[in-house]
């Protein structure tokens, strides 16, 4: 069936990403499988993250079907254009028909995203991963695909206004190699091994960052264990839960 609004969509994108005059550094979309099925798991850092997630796979020629959270799909905006580029809605009440959605999807050969950590991280850092991702790449016998990016969440975040001036703001993105998986394989194991694989990305891309920040005011993106003022990981886990 032709794809008559996703590509329409990433051509929207990609002026947004000139007029913002974005600065990307992306390496390794030579990991992206061509065709085929695979899980594609990344950190989430920014409100933005699955267009840039969608962004690496382009260069495969690849359209990445996301797992959202059911809210987005009911938004009188964003809820038509959701459902028209095949994304699949999470009822995290039931999650079983999303689950079997995104099993059927990757057994037609589609790539599924997914942000394991289910949430924004607000302290910049890996939060704990869920399982689903390691147990539907088992299920389908298709590969994870990990990924991390750095640099969307001064674009727009949880608990920052948007900054989405032309302002040359570096966005790194970095693909690691699929990582193929064992049906009889232990998904927390498999889940551990995928956080740690993120995690090097994460670091990787960090540590290529060419922007540091400029001084206390605007270190507020920058994770405190790398000299910032985010919040520590538990100083935003005790925020969610208040």
């Amino acid at each position: 069936m032709a794809e008559l609004v996703y590509p329409p969509v990433i051509g929207v994108a990609r002026t947004m990403f000139r007029a913002l005059d974005l600065r990307f550094d992306i390496q390794g979309t030579e990991h992206v499988p061509r065709r085929g099925g695979a899980v594609l798991v990344s950190n989430h850092i920014g409100y933005l993250d699955f267009v840039f997630c969608g962004l690496a796979a382009r260069p495969a020629k690849r359209l990445v079907r996301f797992m959202a959270k059911e809210s987005v799909f009911r938004h009188k905006v964003s809820g038509p254009l959701m459902r028209a580029m095949k994304h699949i809605p999470v009822d995290r009440s039931a999650g079983a028909g999303a689950y079997q959605h995104a099993l059927d999807a990757l057994r037609s050969g589609e790539i599924i995203g997914v942000f394991p950590e289910a949430t924004i991280s607000t302290s910049f850092t890996l939060k704990n991963f869920k399982s689903g991702a390691a147990r539907l790449a088992q299920e389908a016998g298709v590969p994870l695909l990990p990924m991390a990016l750095w640099g969307t969440q001064r674009l727009w975040t949880k608990g920052h206004k948007r900054d989405l001036r032309r302002s040359h703001l570096p966005v790194s993105i970095r693909v690691g190699e699929p990582m193929p998986v064992g049906r009889e394989e232990n998904a927390e194991s498999v889940t551990e091994r995928l956080r740690a694989r993120v995690q090097d990305l994460l670091e990787a891309a960090q540590r290529a960052y060419p922007v540091r920040a400029r001084g206390p005011e605007d270190s507020w993106w920058v994770p405190a264990h790398l000299g910032g003022t985010a919040p520590t990981p538990a100083e935003a886990a005790a925020r969610e839960a208040r």
